[in-house]
């Protein structure tokens, strides 16, 4: 490798000292622009000589790996984000069920959402609830009815806060 950068280094000093002595024998006029012109493709060619011996056949790409990793790391913030969404949703479906409960006169009810995905296979729905706190028919037709939670995924703790 160093032996390759060194031959290539002195073809770029040979050139380069080359050109120098043609600019100065040449004299002024036309014949000085185009020898500088044809002096300059010549360095340029010098300076890119390992690009131009590359042989871009036998360059091997493996992007095998980074797709992997890729779809792995899209499948964990699918996932994350499924599961942030289904926090949500359990969160907003128990306000609302808690809401009820104060519209109903029923206190203070604790109240916790469980998800599942939906039909589609996606978006996660309320499933089951367990309230905490005195048991009221009202509410639990509520639920069933407009949550399309039934009665046997209702579970009621009568108990304490």
């Amino acid at each position: 490798m160093i032996g390759a950068v060194r031959s290539w280094l002195t073809s770029i000093a040979a050139v380069t000292l080359m050109l120098t002595v043609v600019q100065t024998l040449v004299p002024e006029g036309t014949l000085r622009k185009i020898s500088g012109f044809t002096g300059g493709l010549l360095l340029l060619a010098a300076l890119l000589q390992p690009v131009l011996k590359t042989d871009l056949g036998r360059l091997r790409l493996d992007f095998s790996d980074y797709e992997a990793a890729i779809e792995e790391r899209a499948a964990e913030l699918d996932a994350g984000g499924k599961e942030e969404l289904a926090a949500i949703i359990a969160g907003r479906t128990a306000a609302y069920i808690s809401d009820k409960a104060d519209a109903l006169g029923l206190g203070e009810i604790t109240v916790r959402v469980e998800t599942e995905p939906g039909a589609d296979g996606e978006t996660p729905l309320p499933a089951s609830v367990v309230l905490t706190g005195p048991r009221s028919q009202a509410l639990a037709d509520w639920i069933a009815g407009e949550l399309g939670i039934p009665a046997e995924r209702q579970v009621w703790h009568e108990g304490k806060n």
